[in-house]
């Protein structure tokens, strides 16, 4: 039997800084991507040349400034795989990243979404700094996940309605449906810090993430209630 068919999706907004080591990185995968998918949420700098410069390997979709969510929906409408995983234009993928999770998936047909740990990196203006193993945690984020196609779709797509935290509003979604998941116990990603992150630039957008919680919290009271009907 051939092996499931994976699809990478990459949002990006001005990210040619980091774009090119992002890519490799998937491009690199011990279990190679079915199709890698670059979609460009408008961005204004270098991006386009850096993605064109993959030729062939990389699909480049552009979009006007929508943001994240929906730049990560439109790369779902063009992916064909039977694997959805996703990763930011900042962070990086150790090699095994993929391998490790479709491992997981043979071992357990029943899951539905596979994470992994993450280990966070700075790259200021000197150069790349790793601090200790502290710096090792689990990674419930988009850039971990490795997930079925039909059990994304029992979810739905991401929430545009969001600044920041689409993606805990998916997952918290995805729980509540009951969407089974498991942790691989690796670093699967690398997450780069710096003076451009999201959480940094939309500041002022934390709120969300208080709106997205709540929000999960009367789902589920009224989920209870109705049962109790």
């Amino acid at each position: 039997m051939s092996e499931p068919l994976v699809s990478v999706i990459i949002p990006v907004w001005n990210g040619e800084r980091f774009l090119a080591e992002a890519v490799e990185s998937v491009l690199n995968q011990t279990y190679p991507p079915h199709e890698v998918i670059v979609v460009d949420d408008g961005s204004t700098d270098g991006s386009a040349g850096v993605v064109k410069n993959f030729g062939a390997s990389v699909r480049y979709c552009f979009q006007t400034r929508s943001g994240a969510a929906a730049a990560r929906n439109q790369g779902l409408e063009l992916a064909g795989g039977d694997f959805f995983a996703f990763l930011d234009a900042d962070d990086i993928w150790v090699k095994d990243k993929l391998a490790r999770q479709m491992e997981s998936f043979k071992d357990n047909p029943e899951l539905d979404m596979v994470f992994g740990n993450v280990r966070q990196f700075y790259s200021h203006a000197s150069g790349t700094v790793f601090n200790d193993e502290s710096e090792i945690i689990p990674g419930y984020v988009p850039g971990t996940m490795l997930i079925k196609r039909a059990s994304f779709s029992q979810a739905g797509k991401f929430s545009t309605q969001w600044r920041v935290g689409e993606f805990i509003d998916w997952y918290l979604r995805a729980v509540e449906l009951g969407l089974k998941s498991f942790l691989v116990p690796h670093v699967l990603l690398m997450r780069r810090i710096h003076d451009a992150n999201m959480g940094i630039r939309e500041r002022t957008s934390r709120i969300d993430y208080v709106k997205i919680v709540k929000a999960s919290l009367d789902r589920r009271r009224k989920g209870a209630a109705e049962k109790e009907q």
